[in-house]
């Protein structure tokens, strides 16, 4: 049987992506998928799909953001700073969460453990007040995931990994993405780390035939 495979579409600045890594290692490890990131470009798509970037929110509804943040790492027991100092209210780099995505892109194009990069990356920038639009600070997290932290860093803008991010980007629009995390099986989108609890039964039910 060949193995399924798992896209999940998301930003290397969003908390949920986060908070629901530990899950989603757990489901690919029991179903055995190949779990492919695809870190794409959010600020670019938000007016085709229907995103809305977190600034941009009326203040209720940004408000209600960091309660739910606070619901879910207590509920989880994730280790989390509701406004973290490096990220940015507002935006003077353009690609500040774009780089730490090109490294985990330069990672999986190599073959090493990109998901553990990811979460080491995106734990840095919500848990542990790291600047990781800094590529001394992407550098010093790789090599702490025993990997080759300045051959990624040189990686991030070579010709293959910015034709991955924007093929990434591209298939957002087609596969309907307009959050992150979002997941597809089978052309079925199950968007948010709250939605991992479906795409397991999805998944028991597809090895169940």
């Amino acid at each position: 049987m060949m193995p399924i495979t798992l896209p999940c579409y998301y930003s290397l600045s969003s908390p949920w992506a986060y908070l629901g890594g530990p899950k989603l290692q757990d489901i690919v490890r029991r179903h055995h998928v190949q779990l492919v990131l695809k870190p794409y470009d959010f600020q670019a798509i938000a007016g085709v799909t229907g995103s809305v970037p977190l600034r941009t929110r009326p203040e209720p509804r940004r408000t209600y953001h960091t309660e739910e943040l606070e619901r879910w790492r207590t509920y989880l027991g994730m280790p989390l700073v509701l406004q973290p100092k490096y990220y940015p209210w507002v935006v003077t780099d353009p690609d500040w969460n774009k780089r730490p995505g090109w490294m985990v892109i330069a990672a999986q194009a190599q073959g090493l453990d990109a998901f553990r990069l990811s979460h080491a990356l995106l734990r840095a920038l919500w848990a542990e007040e790291r600047n990781t639009a800094d590529a001394a600070v992407r550098k010093q997290i790789a090599e702490e995931n025993d990997m080759d932290g300045a051959a990624l860093v040189a990686a991030e803008t070579s010709t293959e990994v910015q034709a991955l991010y924007q093929r990434y980007t591209d298939d957002a629009v087609v596969d309907g993405v307009f959050g992150a995390p979002t997941f597809i099986l089978n052309g079925v989108r199950f968007w948010g780390q709250d939605r991992l609890d479906f795409l397991d039964r999805a998944l028991d039910a597809l090895r169940a035939g």
